[in-house]
């Protein structure tokens, strides 16, 4: 089986496993979804109280939000198995039936779960989009959506990067879930704003460390037809999305490096 088809049999049995027990699904989704609409009404408290931010609207900001929502649920839908890779390979010595398998580590662990439960999260960055899209009267103009897509896809690159770096720290420690949470949910809530609402160095930081703004906040001016307000040149902007495929590219690098230095449990 080539490496595609093996993938789809890994998720096709994570769904059924899934569906078998339904009731647990649909609670733990619809639970996702009213977290994170509990989290957008915050964003539209703030608003209502001040109006503007930096020159920007509740509506243009629901546009970021909802990307950002999006791309970070289907990352974390397809990299359970880089999430949990600590507690659940590492500490309890799994990770060496892994190895004795002749495939890639890489597609075993995507294939471990396909999250189902991250639907709650996918539905309500998409429900915030299109309010944002009819609040701004955005344009779906082909473009515009060849734009979306890519900056979709090179956000579940960087967001699927940074699991991979999670997992990475479990090689030396398999306490390593908190600290990196800073750098993927923190990244994530970060890019829920434009950057220029942010101080220089942070700013920085989201765009050449952790490059959550090459594939929200970059690519969703290019769709919206807007100017960066920081000079960004506007050839940058719709192919800012392809710094995710480079820290994923960085991040299986690190962790080929890390692969090669397991020792195991010894257990």
């Amino acid at each position: 089986m080539n490496a595609l088809a093996l993938y789809g049999r890994y998720a096709a049995t994570s769904v059924r496993a899934q569906f078998s027990y339904a009731g647990t699904l649909t609670m733990m989704s619809v639970g996702q979804f009213l977290a994170t609409v509990i989290e957008f009404l915050g964003v539209w408290a703030l608003f209502k109280r001040f109006g503007h931010i930096a020159g920007w609207s509740l509506g243009e900001v629901a546009l970021f939000y909802g990307l950002v929502s999006v791309t970070f649920a289907i990352g974390d839908t397809v990299t359970r198995g880089f999430d949990v890779f600590g507690s659940v390979f590492v500490r309890t010595g799994a990770f060496d039936r892994l190895l004795l398998r002749p495939r890639s580590l890489t597609l075993q662990l995507m294939g471990y779960e396909l999250r189902l439960t991250r639907i709650g999260r996918l539905a309500q960055g998409i429900g915030v989009f299109a309010y944002g899209a009819a609040v701004t009267h955005f344009a779906f103009t082909p473009a515009a959506l060849a734009i979306l897509a890519f900056a979709v896809v090179g956000g579940v690159a960087m967001f699927s990067g940074l699991f991979v770096m999670q997992a990475t720290l479990a090689f030396w420690t398999v306490e390593s879930l908190e600290a990196v949470n800073i750098f993927t949910y923190g990244g994530e809530a970060a890019a829920e704003y434009p950057m220029n609402v942010y101080a220089g160095w942070f700013r920085n930081f989201l765009t050449f460390v952790v490059p959550v703004g090459c594939v929200t906040y970059l690519p969703m001016l290019a769709a919206m037809g807007r100017p960066d307000p920081l000079g960004a040149p506007g050839w940058v902007l719709p192919l800012a999305p392809a710094a995710g495929f480079a820290f994923l590219g960085i991040a299986l690098f690190i962790w080929r490096f890390g692969v090669r230095h397991y020792t195991s449990t010894g257990s």
